[in-house]
């Protein structure tokens, strides 16, 4: 009897593996099935955007109290040493000035260094593809995580805050180019990239209720120790999905376009240029809205943690309507930016007009609104001009991208604050404003981007590497033949210096034009 119950248990068991198996095998088949890998790709890649913009701002509620808990704690100890002193007033006032200045270069120091990186990962991406550099990034923002966790003084928050900067560098640049790459079609590029955007919002604009809540609730590390086990959970997803370090693709991907070029491409420099200045109002609001709103509504601290927070169904809103219009209407691409760009100056320059907080979430959304717009029209442009005058491979245009929006937080923390000391926060607003509204003109040079085709120079240099099919070959005989005077077509007839043949009135010039080429 014992003997056949644990025959049937052993059996069991063997059936039950078999079944895991199974399902294993299946589950393994679906990865690998073309469209629901590019679906578990993209929420890999917006996850990682998720985290990272939540760590951009999840500090925001955190560290500037966090750092006052432990100057007071100094400064305490500082007065029990010179309780005589006459000096007390003095140094307090340089103390704030200086902890201000501190807690501003904290908050730019991310992006200052992701500034500086990201013409290198840009190239680095291009080299080796996009899953590798997220796989990288993950890991980076997985680290400085952990470190502002257990960070307990200013320098190492200043190490950890920096990291973050070079993590997002990585998995920031080759996520957006990946999304560029794995989804092709215009209208479903836009789609994915707006859906990516959305989760960017998100992130921004949710991390600063989730960080005090859990900080005044829980304490410092929880909040970082949250984000740092989802971001282990995308990391160990990238690395069963996409397989980074077991890919072939890379070794067929075509060299891309340097950097330098990109960056003078008067095409992608508009486009460069409308980012940063959209972003301006975001990254100059962020550090200093909140001091206003004391000084100016006598505002309580959860209207200043709640601020950004409705301005996100205006952003996802923006992003759904753009997404829409672009599929019906992608050779408005253009137009959509500039409306965004003049939503947000109109928004921004009402801002201090604004009397209570909810005159203010008015203005507030409408500058997300209007940077709704500008992204999600803009970023698919981006890739849309690689392909058609430059090679497709997107890591480096992404890079311009990202230095465009580092430009603007990098300058925000560090600028704004001097900006509003010496001429005002109401001029700062205008300033941002006029800056928006001068600027959306400026998109009219994209009014023909739609209406590219591929490079006829590319197709010339691909049929130079040897001809494919036999109108290629013919059209190759006919191009190495009028380079010595004669025509394969003709018995040798003889070509004048307008490349005219004998007999044939159509010049080689046109010909060459009846083709797709730029317009």
């Amino acid at each position: 009897m014992a003997t056949e119950g644990s025959s049937g248990l052993a059996q069991s068991a063997a059936v039950k593996l078999s079944e895991m198996g199974e399902r294993t095998k299946q589950l393994g088949t679906a990865i690998q099935d073309p469209e629901r890998q590019r679906r578990i790709i993209l929420v890999i890649v917006c996850v990682a955007l998720l985290l990272d913009n939540m760590l951009y701002m999840v500090i925001v509620p955190i560290v500037p109290d966090y750092l006052a808990r432990l100057e007071s704690q100094s400064e305490r100890s500082h007065d029990v040493a010179h309780a005589n002193s006459s000096d007390n007033s003095t140094q307090n006032r340089v103390q704030t000035e200086n902890f201000d200045l501190q807690v501003g270069v904290l908050f730019a120091s991310k992006a200052i260094l992701q500034l500086m990186v990201n013409p290198l990962t840009g190239t680095f991406i291009d080299r080796v593809g996009y899953d590798i550099p997220l796989l990288i990034g993950l890991s980076i923002m997985f680290a400085s995580t952990c470190i502002f966790a257990f960070a307990e003084n200013y320098a190492t928050m200043f190490v950890a805050r920096s990291l973050q900067g070079l993590g997002s560098a990585f998995a920031d640049t080759s996520g957006i180019a990946m999304i560029a790459d794995k989804f092709t079609e215009e209208a479903e590029r836009s789609r994915a990239l707006g859906i990516a955007l959305a989760f960017i919002s998100f992130g921004s604009l949710a991390a600063p209720p989730f960080g005090g809540v859990l900080y005044e609730f829980a304490g410092k590390r929880v909040p970082f120790i949250a984000l740092a086990c989802v971001c282990l959970a995308d990391g160990i997803l990238c690395l069963t999905v996409l397989k980074p370090f077991s890919s072939r693709t890379r070794e067929n991907m075509p060299v891309g376009t340097p950097i330098y070029k990109l960056m003078i491409d008067p095409y992608i420099a508009v486009v460069a240029g409308a980012l940063t200045t959209c972003n301006i109002p975001l990254a100059f609001l962020e550090p200093t809205i909140a001091n206003w709103m004391e000084e100016t509504m006598d505002s309580s601290q959860w209207e200043i943690g709640l601020t950004w927070l409705p301005a996100f169904f205006p952003h996802i809103l923006g992003v759904y309507i753009t997404v829409k219009l672009a599929a019906q209407y992608p050779h408005l691409q253009w137009f959509y930016g500039a409306l965004g760009m003049v939503i947000i100056g109109a928004s921004s320059c009402t801002v201090p007009a604004c009397k209570n907080f909810e005159q203010l979430i008015i203005p507030l959304c409408g500058i997300c609104f209007g940077i709704a717009l500008v992204d999600t029209a803009l970023l698919p442009t981006l890739a849309f001009l690689v392909d058609v005058r430059h090679v497709s491979v997107y890591g480096s245009v992404y890079a311009i991208a990202d230095i465009s929006y580092c430009v603007a937080y990098a300058l925000g923390p560090v600028v704004a604050g001097k900006i509003v000391h010496d001429l005002g926060f109401a001029q700062l607003n205008l300033g941002m404003g006029l800056a928006n509204v001068l600027y959306a003109p400026a998109l009219l040079l994209l009014r023909n981007v739609c209406l590219m085709k591929p490079s006829h120079s590319e197709r010339n240099m691909l049929l130079e590497e040897g001809a494919t099919g036999l109108y290629d070959t013919i059209r190759m005989e006919e191009r190495r033949a009028r380079k010595h005077g004669y025509s394969t077509a003709g018995n040798c007839l003889p070509v004048d210096e307008n490349g005219t043949f004998a007999g044939n009135p159509r010049s080689y010039s046109e010909e060459e034009n009846s083709e797709p080429e730029y317009i």
